[in-house]
């Protein structure tokens, strides 16, 4: 807050974030764009016959919101500070927003602009695993007869949740993404498309699938409670695992499936930029 005292101290940081070789037009990237003698606006002659006026919040997370950015910038701090996320409703009582649903909405745009633009491959040796996010059954709600509610039977069975797929990088990147089923070609298609061909090696537990992935492999078997053999092993993935779960059961309570992704964009991220100094600056560069 002692950085960013005024809104203009935000614009100014976002404008060099955006921009840092100087303005251009959002739409064609014109370098050629004029001031305005309205605060913070530039016109853009070039791709449009009638000029195409622009602020440093057009085509931004920020765009269109009754938000002003020194909020904004203190809920994108908390969020890359915090390791296991923080809730919609803590960032409604640190920042004083009026409704929920406001802080609701920041903190899922936020965690779209943390998905990285680029990605590459992963190399050296990665280590893949599946996992599923969700309660244990006894503890999940259906609809009873005559439209009241009752307990599903059974205990940490995977029925009934959302499963997620990743590939770790040791000493590198994580990859997660949520897959629909555990059938060989949605998983052979994941490790393809987030596994590059000039890997070491792809370290997994003892599921099928992973065999038929056509890249140098090795697995452990966990039903036997073997978890480490010499290299192998998928301590990495599994603390990744641990982290995203530690995170929906103790700060988010619950995530639905639809909304999943932009969690695992959150953490994913805050772990692909654990070495970076300034987390912000990313999140505000990409925004």
């Amino acid at each position: 807050m002692e950085r960013f005292p005024t809104e203009d101290s935000c614009r100014e940081y976002l404008v060099e974030m955006r921009w840092p070789n100087g303005v251009r037009c959002p739409r064609c990237g014109n370098e050629r764009v004029y001031r305005l003698t309205r605060p913070w606006n530039w016109v853009c002659k070039k791709c449009s016959p009638k000029a195409y006026r622009f602020s440093p919040l057009v085509g931004t997370i920020f765009e269109n919101t009754n938000v002003d950015l020194r909020t904004w910038f203190q809920v994108i701090y908390l969020m890359c500070q915090s390791k296991k996320g923080i809730s919609a409703l803590q960032v409604q009582r640190m920042i004083g927003a009026g409704s929920y649903r406001t802080a609701w909405y920041m903190c899922h745009r936020i965690r779209a602009a943390m998905q990285s633009p680029e990605f590459k491959k992963l190399a050296g040796v990665v280590e893949i695993d599946e996992t599923y996010i969700g309660g244990k059954a006894k503890n999940r709600h259906g609809g009873g007869i005559g439209g009241g509610k009752r307990k599903y039977e059974g205990g940490r069975g995977t029925a009934g949740k959302t499963i997620v797929i990743g590939a770790i990088a040791r000493k590198g990147n994580v990859v997660a993404q949520v897959i629909e089923n555990t059938k060989e070609e949605t998983m052979v298609g994941f490790v393809r498309s987030a596994v590059s061909e000039k890997v070491k090696l792809v370290a997994t537990d003892e599921h099928e699938n992973y065999k038929r992935i056509g890249l140098p492999h090795a697995s452990v078997n966990h039903g036997q409670k073997q978890y480490v053999r010499g290299n192998i092993h998928t301590a990495n993935i599994d603390s990744f695992w641990s982290q995203l779960k530690r995170g929906t059961v103790g700060t988010f309570h619950k995530v639905s499936r639809d909304y999943l992704p932009l969690y695992l964009n959150e953490f994913s991220f805050r772990y692909n930029n654990r070495k970076e100094g300034n987390m912000f600056a990313l999140v505000v560069a990409g925004s």
